[in-house]
């Protein structure tokens, strides 16, 4: 095969590569290639991945092309290659999720999520970069160095789901698992300018997943296309006996609606001087999307939005309690293994009254049903930034090289102020791709709905995506 033409099958899509292998037009050996050869241009730069599995995904592949040639078909991802965020256990490989501490800690199980991709065919083709112990929101990493943007790889990449967001994007493999305390799917699919959806807490099984907070985390997938997205979401979604919190709700055919009609559907625009400071660039793509869903016949409606503020403060007091609960005991062991601006921000969670974190924990159910009965009272789904700023540069907010200080901890938390209670809340949430700032990086829209309508989002990406397919542009090297 040319080198043209492996570089082609790496930008294929995940469906249109899944239906590729699918009808003999495409092995899974040359679409494995095509990532490797594109992992090995643009990982010096990038630095999307931890570990680059090649000969185990090309055998994995071969042996889907064996398969597929007696007939056997795996599943609806057979030979397509993936990678995931260095977080997802595999029983007896090495995880470390993005940390020195765990730097050669072998897994004893496997992650739910990765079983069903495995029963789906895919093949696997290394583990991606992150924030340490998905800890920080824009890709920097000391233990394994920071993850480029894929459109500039001077940029932050968004995290803590980096790699996944950079690897997507790049053409590096068709689709990736993230996880999302915060906002560390919809980050980087904003910054990196791909889908990212955190469906409802509970839908994705969170078996064999590191954990950062027990009671906010949300496994999600990336992908180039909410179509794409549509297929890796009903791989892995739905009930786990092994993770009592995730939901026992069935899973529906999410591509079968994505052509759903628009017309009706009630999107609420929250009064921009509500949602605090958001760049001018920002705002503008924002309100050429809303138009776009106009267009295709959905109601703006403009909704009433509280401070969201109480959501953000108590969603922090749960993610810093549980997350020093978990690290405690290496806080005490190994406490100068970790980056300082991760570790100050762990132990601060030391210091917070249980009383406290009770109440952030009793009061996430009265507060969810306020916010549905008042913010989305009358509306199917919300139109947000992700990121309500462009892009800085890694290097300007790299505190641990001197680069930002106070400003950076502003900056983070600017960054998920309006992502960070989608979490709180439980509801889904989607990124999606519309527009560029003038620096030519990514811009991207969230829209949330209410619990498990997920197939509202994915309808409203998928259909967004083919009304403004300006905005999906496969970065140069």
């Amino acid at each position: 095969m040319s080198v043209a033409r492996a570089a082609d099958i790496a930008t294929f899509g995940l469906v249109e590569l899944a239906d590729a292998i699918a009808a003999g037009e495409v092995s899974s050996v040359d679409a494995t290639a095509a990532c490797l050869a594109r992992i090995e241009a643009w990982q010096p730069s990038r630095n999307a991945f931890i570990r680059i599995d090649a000969e185990a995904a090309l055998d994995a592949a071969r042996q889907c092309d064996l398969r597929q040639a007696r007939g056997e078909r795996l599943g609806p991802l057979h030979g397509v290659p993936l990678a995931h965020k260095d977080m997802f256990y595999r029983q007896g490989r090495v995880s470390t999720g993005g940390s020195l501490i765990r730097r050669h800690w072998a897994a004893t199980e496997t992650a739910t999520a990765l079983s069903r991709l495995d029963a789906a065919g895919a093949v696997e083709l290394g583990t991606l970069n992150m924030a340490e112990f998905a800890g920080g929101p824009t890709g920097h990493n000391m233990h394994y160095g920071h993850c480029g943007n894929a459109h500039h790889a001077e940029y932050i990449s968004g995290g803590s789901s980096s790699g996944s967001g950079s690897a997507v994007a790049a053409c590096l493999a068709f689709g990736a698992l993230g996880s999302d305390t915060g906002a560390s799917v919809r980050l980087p699919a904003a910054a990196n300018g791909v889908v990212g959806i955190k469906p409802t807490y509970g839908r994705i099984s969170r078996r064999g997943a590191m954990p950062r907070s027990w009671s906010l985390d949300h496994v999600g997938v990336l992908a180039r296309s909410a179509r794409d997205c549509a297929r890796l979401l009903a791989v892995v979604a739905g009930h786990d006996p092994g993770d009592p919190t995730s939901s026992a709700r069935p899973v529906p055919d999410y591509e079968a609606g994505l052509g759903r009609p628009l017309r009706g559907v009630r999107i609420g625009l929250p009064d921009p001087d509500r949602l605090g400071p958001i760049d001018e660039q920002v705002a503008q793509a924002l309100a050429a999307s809303a138009e776009t869903y106009a267009g295709l016949g959905a109601r703006l409606v403009p909704v009433p939005f509280d401070d969201m503020t109480v959501l953000f403060r108590a969603a922090e007091t749960i993610i810093k309690s549980e997350a020093a609960a978990i690290h405690g005991p290496w806080l005490a062991s190994r406490r100068e293994d970790y980056a300082p601006l991760l570790r100050s921000r762990i132990e601060v969670g030391l210091l917070i009254p249980a009383t406290q974190y009770i109440d952030a924990l009793r009061l996430r159910a009265k507060l969810t049903e306020r916010f549905l009965e008042t913010t989305m009272r009358g509306v199917d789904a919300l139109h947000l930034p992700v990121i309500p700023f462009p892009l800085p540069r890694l290097a300007d907010c790299d505190v641990e090289s001197g680069g930002g200080g106070r400003d950076v901890l502003a900056l983070v938390g600017r960054m998920t102020a309006l992502t960070r209670p989608m979490n709180f809340l439980g509801l889904p949430a989607i990124s999606v791709p519309c527009g560029f700032c003038r620096d030519g990086l990514p811009i991207g829209a969230q829209l949330a709905a209410r619990p498990f309508d997920e197939p509202l989002l994915l309808a409203l990406a998928h259909q967004f995506g083919q009304a403004a397919p300006q905005h999906r542009r496969i970065p140069r090297l």
